[in-house]
């Protein structure tokens, strides 16, 4: 078998990722060699590939569901945003520029070549590759220089499948409506529809199918039910809007609250800690939370002087101050590591200069023009050795220790790593909770001195991801045409698909 296609959605957070993924471990239970592609993705969460490269995170775990090394090719362009109106843009796992919306609209006409090489690189190593799309494809106001979705389909030749989200309502005039907007070659590649997050009875859908199929002349080759919590990994902060599913709040349970930071990135490092039976997580900016949960978590940000500033803003800085006064454990990751210093030097990233910490760990960290992109392993001695193989690293900030202050990690290449004060801890580390022995022995010491008691989960973080993996891989083989899709691959879009007109009318006609 060979071939591509490119999953796009009627919006951000309409199930491509999720679609994109189920396909992956599908296709590889098939014995297919598959990879995933994304050729340009907007999002906080990123990791570090083996390689040295940083891609976006749900790239690196559809590549773990098509059971692939993940590498840069996959993403070969990522934004992160780092203001209102600023982002880091990242090439091929490198940082590359630092733009404004408009400017890379510029930039990006340069970037063609780029992802089509990328993308022709993995065609020629695998037999499938399942490319997934960003945003919506009927932006039109995007289209013109658009990378990643027709754009990418036009040049390379895919057939489209388009997601909708029938739980946000209005799901059959998003599908159609997507598709009247696009141009008449657009349109010749868009070659079927996907409906996800369906509830209840299949039958009072059907009308609704067979109306959209003779409007546009393009089947609906799947509906995906509604399945509660199935998506860990996820790209940005439109999850948390909808509404993370938290465990409820039961005696015993260890409560967790994690500062809801604006510029908050690679907040995937407490799915790990959601997954633990009697642990609750919940992103909050409240200050009595921050005061009375059992463990705070300050996570990762791309923006840590304007993030440090909005904790001031809010009063969150002196929850706090008041919380690691009393021993209440705080556990700041990366950039939340840098804003429990006692200053930060930064003419990079805000070029704001010198900034006074929060002061809770004798910690100053000065921003490099270079970032620092690599995988970490290593032990915590203060929690009996605890080891995390899991680590990576994804900042411009470096940090320095007071002469002495304990760090928290030492890494097996001999560099320690965080800082120690008490029960206050800070680590540069992403991902490092992801390993259960060092995620349990710190979840052990905090129930100890919240006087609580934890006990464990049975199933490793990493033989969840895989079930969850597995169940992306159910719902494609049970709920999506797969003969249909395998078609798609191996021959395209069919050549007598329909063009629909998006009509346009007087708004007062009389």
């Amino acid at each position: 078998m060979s071939g591509a296609l490119l999953v796009c959605g009627t919006h951000s957070d309409a199930g491509k990722s999720v679609v994109s993924a189920g396909l992956c471990r599908w296709l590889q239970r098939r014995g297919v060699r598959v990879a995933p592609f994304k050729a340009q993705n907007m999002s906080l969460n990123s990791v570090v590939t083996r390689g040295g490269a940083e891609i976006g995170r749900a790239q690196a775990v559809q590549a773990a569901a098509a059971r692939v090394e993940p590498e840069a090719a996959m993403n070969p362009v990522l934004i992160k945003p780092s203001g209102e109106r600023h982002s880091q843009v990242i090439v091929m796992g490198q940082p590359y520029a630092d733009t404004d919306a408009r400017s890379y609209q510029e930039l990006k006409l340069g970037l063609r070549d780029v992802v089509g090489d990328a993308l022709a690189d993995l065609r020629a190593r695998f037999d499938v590759v399942i490319c997934e799309g960003a945003g919506s494809p009927a932006e039109i106001n995007l289209r013109a220089g658009d990378i990643t979705n027709m754009g990418l389909a036009r040049t390379a030749g895919l057939p489209v499948l388009v997601v909708g989200d029938i739980d946000r309502g209005g799901v059959f005039a998003s599908l159609l409506g997507t598709l009247a907007l696009l141009d008449e070659p657009d349109q010749a590649l868009v070659a079927g529809f996907v409906i996800n997050k369906f509830r209840g009875d299949r039958s009072i859908l059907a009308p609704g199918l067979i109306d959209l199929h003779a409007r546009t002349g393009r089947p609906v080759l799947g509906v995906l039910p509604f399945v509660e919590d199935l998506w860990m990994d996820v790209e940005d902060s439109l999850a948390l809007e909808a509404g993370v599913p938290e465990a409820p709040a039961v005696a015993g349970t260890l409560d967790v609250a994690v500062v809801r930071l604006r510029w908050m990135s690679n907040f995937t490092d407490l799915d790990a800690l959601r997954a633990e039976p009697g642990v609750r997580v919940r992103f909050t900016r409240s200050a009595v939370d921050v005061e009375r949960a059992d463990l705070v978590v300050v996570p990762g940000t791309k923006a840590t002087v304007a993030d440090l500033q909005r904790l001031r803003d809010t009063g969150l800085d002196g929850a706090l101050t008041r919380r690691a006064i009393a021993g209440g454990p705080i556990l700041g990751i990366c950039g939340g590591y840098q804003m429990l210093g006692e200053r930060i030097d930064d003419e990079v990233e805000s070029g704001a200069g010198a900034v006074d910490g929060l002061g809770l760990l004798p910690v100053r960290t000065t921003f490099a023009a270079q970032k620092l992109l690599r995988r970490r392993a290593g032990a915590c001695d203060w929690l009996g050795g605890a080891r995390t193989d899991s680590g990576y690293e994804i900042r411009h900030g470096r940090v320095t220790r007071g002469a002495t202050a304990q760090p928290l990690l030492h890494g097996d290449d001999g560099e320690p790593d965080g800082c120690r004060s008490g029960w206050t801890l800070g680590t540069s580390w992403h991902g490092a909770l992801e390993d259960d022995d060092l995620r349990r022995a710190l979840l052990r010491s905090v129930a100890t001195a919240r006087g609580r008691t934890f006990v464990p989960g049975g199933e490793p973080f990493a033989e969840l991801r895989e079930r969850r993996l597995d169940a992306l891989g159910d719902l494609v083989e049970r709920h999506i045409d797969g003969d249909a899709v395998l078609r798609l691959l191996e021959a395209g879009a069919p050549a007598d698909l329909p063009t629909l007109t998006a009509e346009v009318r007087p708004c007062c006609a009389s």
